[in-house]
């Protein structure tokens, strides 16, 4: 507890009034009050007749329970539309939401982050026929946070709670406060369209806006070789057996995560992987004993851990992984040097090039040009040097490769004159 004042020392002055105070940002609260969970059908089926008479875009949201469980499924689904209200929808008791769907049709919904959520909402049958992304629109706006509450806090002057943000949102029944949390999240994405969406046209990137919502609406989350090299601490390990040791751990324990639906870490962490793969126990005393090796998940299960570490242990050489995955793409750019010096320069130049047009046109550069397109198109340009046809190359390249016209339209000239500049200075 804080210390009291003296009792004859002159309180403080905390009003906001004063010349040199922030002003005050007034909390947003539900505008119609906190509606029931719609967990039945029949519920449901009254709310989408609703959305159906409804009028304009349709905001929504989806809750998950990441940290928790394995899979990215929907354990909540928020909608707001004009003339409907809000409705909160638990998916895991009803037959189906294809009337939410049809009641949708084709009005456009209103998202932020809407790669995080797209997925979870078509495994339930609710796919957009259009589609504007909030947080999208406020990086090609180029404002430096793009939060749902900065962005609120920066156009609406209204300050959201964010305490619930990584609850488990599979625990029935969903407490109040946290129903709350995720009723706001929709409450306010209406009118921070219409702020964003003038904005955009006031900055002459409504096009491109519309080009990059069009392209999330066939959104598909990038399904990853090798996921187990992205075990946190794997530049710890050397030699290809321990490297074998975190793939058979890793898998043995992605398995039983699936089954179970359950975060892996919370079976065993990644730090217990790396040590477990560098000390290769082989038995179950030496296992609990290894650091990270604590708990339910690593007592109960310590026998397919063992299992995982001898199969590594006696496997074949040839069949062991190498530190450097094969992938179809270019290697590592710190490796160009050496490997390419020419598509080496190729990359500075067209990284300095494009850096600099993102920053003519008040667009972060990833947003102008996905790396990944930048890198490939620079270590395998076409192979034709003749200013014209190559610039018609590079834009084949970069539809190929699945950039907006909008970006191709800005950068394909940029990277035909790095392409050419940089073989000019190799001769030189």
């Amino acid at each position: 507890m804080a210390d009291s004042p003296a009792p004859d020392a002159p309180e403080e002055d905390l009003s906001p009034t004063g010349t040199d105070a922030e002003p005050v940002v007034e909390l947003l609260t539900l505008a119609d009050g906190l509606p029931p969970v719609i967990e039945t059908d029949e519920a449901l089926a009254a709310y989408a007749a609703l959305v159906a008479a409804g009028t304009g875009p349709v905001a929504i949201d989806a809750e998950r329970a990441s940290g928790y469980r394995y899979s990215s499924r929907a354990y909540l689904i928020q909608v707001r539309r004009q003339g409907a209200g809000t409705g909160l929808i638990d998916p895991i008791p009803l037959t189906s939401l294809a009337p939410l769907q049809e009641a949708i049709g084709g009005a456009e919904w209103i998202l932020h982050a809407a790669t995080q959520d797209l997925p979870c909402l078509a495994e339930v049958g609710l796919v957009p026929a259009a589609l504007f992304d909030t947080e999208l629109a406020g990086r090609l706006l180029n404002y430096p946070r793009v939060g749902l509450a900065t962005l609120v806090e920066t156009l609406l002057d209204r300050r959201m709670k964010k305490e619930h943000s990584a609850v488990d949102w599979s625990t029935r029944p969903l407490p109040e406060p946290w129903l709350e949390y995720a009723a706001l999240d929709v409450e306010v994405l209406v009118e921070l369209r219409t702020i964003l969406a003038d904005q955009l046209v006031e900055a002459g990137k409504d096009d491109w806006a519309r080009q990059e919502f069009d392209n999330l609406r066939g959104f598909e989350p990038t399904v990853r070789t090798d996921a187990w090299r992205r075990t946190s601490g794997l530049h710890k390990v050397r030699g290809r057996r321990a490297l074998g040791a975190v793939r058979a751990l890793w898998e043995a324990r992605d398995e039983l995560a699936r089954e179970r639906d359950v975060t892996p870490g919370r079976l065993i962490p990644d730090a217990a992987i790396i040590v477990a793969a560098t000390a290769m126990p082989t038995s179950r005393g030496a296992l609990m004993s290894t650091q990270g090796f604590h708990g339910r998940g690593a007592s109960r299960f310590a026998p397919l851990w063992l299992e995982a570490i001898k199969t590594a242990a006696e496997m074949d050489e040839a069949d062991l992984p190498s530190r450097t995955p094969r992938g179809d793409g270019p290697p590592a750019p710190r490796a160009w040097a050496e490997k390419s010096p020419v598509a080496a320069r190729r990359l500075e130049l067209a990284r300095a090039a494009v850096a600099a047009l993102a920053e003519q046109h008040d667009l972060p550069t990833e947003n102008l040009l996905t790396p990944d397109h930048l890198r490939r198109v620079m270590w395998e340009p076409p192979a034709t040097r003749d200013p014209v046809e190559l610039l018609e190359r590079v834009i084949d390249q970069l539809g190929a490769l699945g950039s907006r016209s909008w970006q191709i339209g800005l950068t394909a000239p940029t990277l035909t004159r790095a392409i050419l500049d940089a073989e000019e200075q190799a001769k030189a």
